[in-house]
């Protein structure tokens, strides 16, 4: 039993022996293992740890951190360099971005941190007047748009003011919006709000604005006669001067680019009333025959003279004293220049007789006289001379 006893502890002897060897030479063979690793920073996605490794190249090393690499990404140093102790790795991973410009959409893979940068990247150059989205500082993230809306140039007119601008705007009505034109109710656009803008296209404003004009005009007033007999025919008397009337005239005046296109009149409004001019024309008839010895002379010149009938071009053969000459053919009747020779003036033509200055012409100004003959021939025989003429009292 004794001896038993003793085989027995000699075993667990044995067995202790053995596992406390292979526990040891499992520690030193960890802590030889673990001593104869590289100590490596390692930067993923800009979060930085130290990592330990028996990796002997730097895409060994990612390999065993479980990162599936893009040729986009960004490493450094490269994938094939050998791995030292203390040595930096960065690795940014690539994300994708769908670039669009001018509706032209491509999926580009990036490692740029802002918006500017990715652009710059990609070599695509854009203006101060061009549209980006989101703003060229933003982040990139994963699945971003970055939509460019390239600008041009067109020329707008507002009210007759033109000048050239940059847009990215699609349509004339979005296109006045950006530019902050503000259309009235009246005003017109071409080409139409709804039409598309294009390069070098030209945008027309056209201001219209309606206004009332008042205008206020003179009214002439009536001329009323009055037969007088107590006056000698073919003089008159004002008896009342009368008075002008007076209007306002409304007007819708419409105006585009401020110069007046049209004008229409609303009313006319009544300010002041008009009143007749009154005058007394005379009826008593004049002696048209003078006798050789009805008066004396108080003057006498010498004047142009012509003759004329009731029945020459542009003649009523009625004198401008009221007297018929196609009734009186054989009347002897002188036109003169009242402010030479006062009408009803009885006078001495040289080589036609007495007469009666009972007459006007448009053409008998100064020291001139029309003679009057019953007819053309005579008139014609008369032509155009200068004679003495006596004035009588």
């Amino acid at each position: 039993m004794k001896k038993l006893f003793s085989e027995s502890m000699t075993t667990k002897r044995l067995v202790m022996i053995v596992s406390s060897f292979l526990v040891f030479a499992g520690l030193t063979g960890y802590v030889i293992y673990e001593g104869t690793k590289q100590s490596v920073t390692l930067t993923l996605n800009g979060e930085e740890q130290i990592v330990k490794t028996h990796a002997n190249t730097v895409s060994e090393l990612l390999s065993e951190q479980a990162i599936e690499l893009r040729k986009e990404d960004y490493i450094k140093p490269s994938l094939k360099t050998v791995i030292k102790d203390d040595m930096n790795i960065v690795w940014k991973a690539a994300l994708p971005v769908n670039l669009v410009i001018d509706q032209k959409e491509t999926k580009i893979w990036t490692t740029s941190n802002t918006v500017q940068q990715f652009l710059d990247v990609q070599k695509v150059k854009v203006t101060e007047h061009d549209k980006v989205e989101p703003k060229l500082e933003a982040s990139i993230k994963a699945n971003m748009k970055v939509k460019i809306e390239s600008a041009f140039q067109l020329t707008i007119n507002v009210g007759g003011e033109e000048k050239q601008v940059w847009t990215t705007s699609t349509t004339v009505a979005d296109f006045l919006n950006q530019q902050n034109v503000t259309l009235n109710e009246l005003d017109r656009v071409e080409p139409a709000l709804e039409a598309m803008v294009q390069k070098d296209s030209v945008i027309n404003v056209t201001r219209v604005e309606k206004v009332t004009d008042v205008v206020e005009e003179s009214v002439d007033h009536a001329v009323v006669t009055k037969k007088d007999s107590s006056l000698n025919k073919g003089t008159q008397k004002v008896l009342d001067q009368g008075q002008k009337g007076k209007v306002a005239k409304h007007f819708e005046v419409v105006l585009e680019n401020g110069k007046e296109v049209s004008r229409t009149l609303l009313k006319t409004e009544t300010l002041q009333e008009s009143k007749d001019k009154v005058v007394a024309v005379g009826t008593k008839v004049q002696q048209t025959q003078v006798s050789r010895g009805s008066g004396t002379v108080a003057n006498e010149f010498y004047v142009s003279s012509t003759a004329y009938t009731a029945y020459c071009n542009g003649c009523s053969g009625i004198t401008s004293t009221g007297f018929n000459l196609r009734a009186n053919p054989n009347a002897k009747i002188i036109a003169v220049d009242p402010s030479v020779i006062p009408l009803g003036t009885k006078v001495y033509v040289e080589g036609y007789g007495y007469a009666v200055a009972a007459d006007t012409g448009r053409a008998i100004k100064g020291n001139k006289i029309d003679v009057f003959f019953a007819t053309k021939a005579e008139a014609y025989s008369w032509g155009r001379k200068t004679v003495k003429i006596k004035i009588l009292k």
